[in-house]
């Protein structure tokens, strides 16, 4: 039986590392994710024999109700709501190593095992990074879902509030490690870790969302992996180090498109005007710059029947406007009359990594049909037209030419580079960079107003009829 678990947890090791290299494409993620969860099950099923916790009638009752959980609320789970989803997930693998950990401590203190340091560390780290995880997944849950501010909530001597509760981590730390039976100093870990999380998070702007939920989730794996230290459970430790590192991997993509640190990210305070879009200068009454020219229905089906090319790019309000659907019902009618439409991806689109290529996917967008920004931007000069659906700040020229932007230097993709750019948007919002786009008042830029899903069906509907 030991020999088998073992085999078994070797299995698990080597498709879990199968799955994370296949979610490193658009085309084959789909089943990275089924190895992945395959190598799971099998890593769960082993390791409650190898330590007789349960007999196969709990395991596979088990296995059941939390497979029906997880299936219905994947099921019910609206698109838009994915990243929301998403977060939650990340906390409950970060409180799953924090009551592991706590558990396996409590369990050798009450039987009067001798603790040996590197146990003791192990759990420290597992308690400190999976309870910052939890909460800070819970307040980043809150501000997708707008129940909490999406702002940066930002107050003067944070940065040093949050230093003293990492200090006062450390002390607690030193005192289990000078003695194992004070459980004490364990509980005040838990609750500043809790602390602490909530704090990290907070002053974080909607604009850093994306990195948010990338680190938190390489947070869970670091926990994970720590836990598995703990538990003595090596498949446990090889998971979670590939989710950490994974994580921490595209973390650092995010932060490279968006031209930030992470530790910058950390400090807080973008986005902290996030949700703006009052009227700027030159503006009418409406809070609409002069300059901006608006296109009806019949004149965007009129130009769309004239391309030959078309460059599709999605953003956070093709989401919310559940837009994902018409827009594959315009690629398709657009490809019959023999134009080409291509998708540009730039990599925060959204609220969390990856958001617009799940929405397409969900819209049954082919992959390839999804280029990502480096490989795209070349092409939007030689494009008849853009398409900007929702998107704000990644299509922001004062990326380029403003050097007072708080987004200057991050990296774009060139839509105003197009022939012409059709920007399909409820408003004149800004973005939750919370700074206005200049790109809208620019020649060769025409606003679509209205309900993206709406607007797009409408073009559909009106291009069929010309047809």
């Amino acid at each position: 039986m030991l020999i088998l678990i073992q085999i078994i947890y070797l299995i698990s090791s080597i498709l879990f590392i199968l799955g994370i290299k296949r979610m490193g494409k658009t085309s084959t993620a789909r089943s990275g994710n089924f190895y992945s969860a395959i190598a799971m099950l099998l890593a769960i099923v082993a390791t409650l024999l190898n330590q007789n916790i349960l007999g196969f009638s709990e395991i596979i009752i088990g296995i059941l109700i939390g497979s029906l959980i997880g299936a219905i609320t994947a099921y019910k789970v609206p698109m838009t709501s994915m990243p929301e989803m998403v977060a939650i997930f990340n906390g409950v693998g970060g409180l799953a190593s924090v009551l592991v950990a706590f558990s396996e401590f409590w369990t050798r203190n009450d039987k009067g095992q001798e603790i040996d340091l590197i146990i003791t560390i192990s759990v420290i780290l597992s308690i400190l990074i999976g309870a910052v995880t939890f909460t800070g997944s819970v307040i980043a849950y809150g501000k997708l879902s707008g129940k909490v501010t999406g702002k940066a909530v930002v107050f003067s001597g944070q940065h040093l509030l949050n230093l003293l509760l990492f200090l006062a981590v450390v002390g607690f730390s030193i005192l289990i490690c000078i003695n194992s039976k004070d459980l004490v100093s364990l509980y005040a870990i838990i609750g500043v870790s809790l602390l602490l999380g909530v704090l990290v998070v907070l002053p974080i702007g909607g604009a850093d969302m994306p990195v948010v939920i990338s680190l938190l989730n390489s947070y869970s794996g670091m926990a994970g992996c720590a836990t598995g230290f703990v538990l003595n459970n090596y498949v446990l430790v090889i998971s979670g180090a590939l989710v950490g590192s994974s994580g921490i991997i595209l973390t650092d993509i995010m932060c490279k498109a968006m031209n930030r640190s992470l530790v910058s990210v950390l400090l807080g305070g973008f986005g902290a005007t996030s949700g703006g879009g009052g009227a700027v200068s030159g503006s009418d009454t409406n809070g609409r710059p002069v300059t901006v020219k608006e296109l009806g229905i019949e004149e965007t089906a009129m130009m769309f029947e004239s391309a030959s090319s078309v460059i599709i790019v999605p953003g956070y309000g093709m989401a919310v406007a559940q837009a994902q659907h018409a827009v594959r019902e315009l690629m398709t009618h657009l490809e019959k009359n023999g134009t080409s439409v291509k998708f540009a991806i730039h990599p925060v689109a959204g609220r969390m990594p990856g958001h617009m290529n799940v929405l397409l996917a969900e819209a049954e967008v082919p992959y390839d049909k999804l280029i990502e920004m480096d490989e795209i931007n070349g092409e939007f000069p030689n494009t008849d037209i853009a398409l900007i659906i929702g998107a704000n700040d990644i299509v922001n020229p004062a990326a380029r030419n403003n050097q007072s932007s708080p987004i200057y230097g991050m990296p774009i993709l060139n839509a105003d580079k197009a022939k012409t750019v059709i920007i399909s948007k409820r408003s004149m919002a800004s973005g939750y960079a919370g700074i206005e786009n200049e790109l809208f008042g620019y020649d060769n830029a025409f606003m679509l107003f209205g309900d993206a899903k709406v607007s797009i069906s409408k073009v559909v509907q009106e291009m069929n009829s010309n047809s």
